[in-house]
């Protein structure tokens, strides 16, 4: 079997509400209870005791990390709904609930598979600008403390508003909103108090809140980093790392079948599966890195090859050709 003759069939609906599966109510419901339990964040801080929102808050973080790499990632490559009007307000809604813009980060994401992490050119570019190569040294990826906590900062919005205006769809002016519907629900937020009466400069909950936010972000780099870390930037079919448990795959909707997913982005998360079969043989005869734990995990695999040397398939392949 050759790479170029896999295809996997998409699903198809006569729903006149999703476009691709009635399968898509999941992913919907997960991104609407995402921004139901961020408002509820809200509305509880002035009535909870601290210890709780403490924990409320730490589950939130969570959520933004799933809702990011499972709800929003799936969106981007297969939009749920056959509405043009309904996609794009699904996209605010993602955009309020995690506190970014859900087109910008479209923007992102593909350039991320125009380049799959790839190593840096000769002046020291990369074309994905979430490769883990971008801001490394000597060829090794980025100490993963850096990618992590930096990534967060690195957005230039200019740069991504630049790559929305080549689609010549609207997407600028979409994203835009998205930014001042996130920014302005922030600022309701952070001048009004949910109290009767009602009280203002609600400075308490931002400080409890934008951690938190900060720190659902930075879940998501995590993940990021190791969908990659080990895999092979040179060959197609090994350009991700994936992990295959099921309470994992359930909760990110088949996001951790990463390798896959690169090889082919446009498979629905309901043919994750079906398709991981249709390529396994193909997977190991190209040394294709898995992992046991989920992406968020990976630091702690046992097999988690060292920075500056070759994953276990690398490793093996080199030998192979001194034999």
């Amino acid at each position: 079997m050759t790479a170029d003759a896999i295809r996997i069939e998409r699903p198809t609906t006569n729903s006149k509400l999703f476009a691709h599966t009635r399968w898509d109510a999941f992913p919907t419901a997960a991104g609407l209870f995402c921004l139901a339990y961020f408002l509820g964040l809200y509305f509880l801080f002035p009535h909870a005791p601290l210890w709780v929102m403490l924990i409320l808050g730490f589950i939130y973080s969570l959520m933004v990390n799933a809702n990011i790499n499972g709800v929003g990632h799936n969106f981007i490559h297969n939009p749920f709904f056959r509405s043009r009007i309904l996609n794009r307000l699904f996209g605010i809604t993602q955009s309020i609930a995690c506190c970014f813009s859900q087109t910008m980060y479209d923007a992102v994401h593909m350039r991320h598979h125009k380049g799959n992490s790839d190593r840096q050119d000769e002046h020291g570019d990369t074309i994905d600008w979430l490769s883990i190569y971008r801001h490394s040294h000597d060829g090794e990826p980025e100490n993963p403390w850096s990618y992590v906590f930096l990534s967060f900062f690195r957005d230039d919005v200019g740069a991504i508003r630049n790559e929305l205006r080549k689609r010549k769809n609207g997407d600028v002016f979409w994203g835009n909103l998205e930014l001042a519907a996130f920014a302005t629900t922030l600022l309701v937020m952070a001048i009004i108090g949910p109290t009767k009466p009602i009280h203002f400069i609600n400075w308490r909950f931002m400080l409890f809140f934008l951690p938190f936010w900060y720190l659902g972000h930075c879940f998501s780099y995590l993940n990021g980093y190791y969908r990659h870390y080990g895999a092979n930037p040179d060959k197609p079919i090994a350009w991700g790392v994936s992990s295959y448990g099921k309470i994992y795959n359930w909760l990110f909707f088949y996001n951790g079948y990463h390798a896959e997913h690169h090889f082919r982005p446009k498979v629905h998360w309901t043919k994750m599966e079906e398709f991981h079969q249709s390529v396994e043989q193909l997977q190991k005869q190209e040394g294709v890195r898995t992992i046991k734990r989920a992406h968020m995990l990976g630091f702690l695999d046992p097999d988690l090859p060292k920075r500056g040397q070759p994953s276990a398939p690398d490793r093996e392949g080199a030998q192979s050709l001194v034999r």
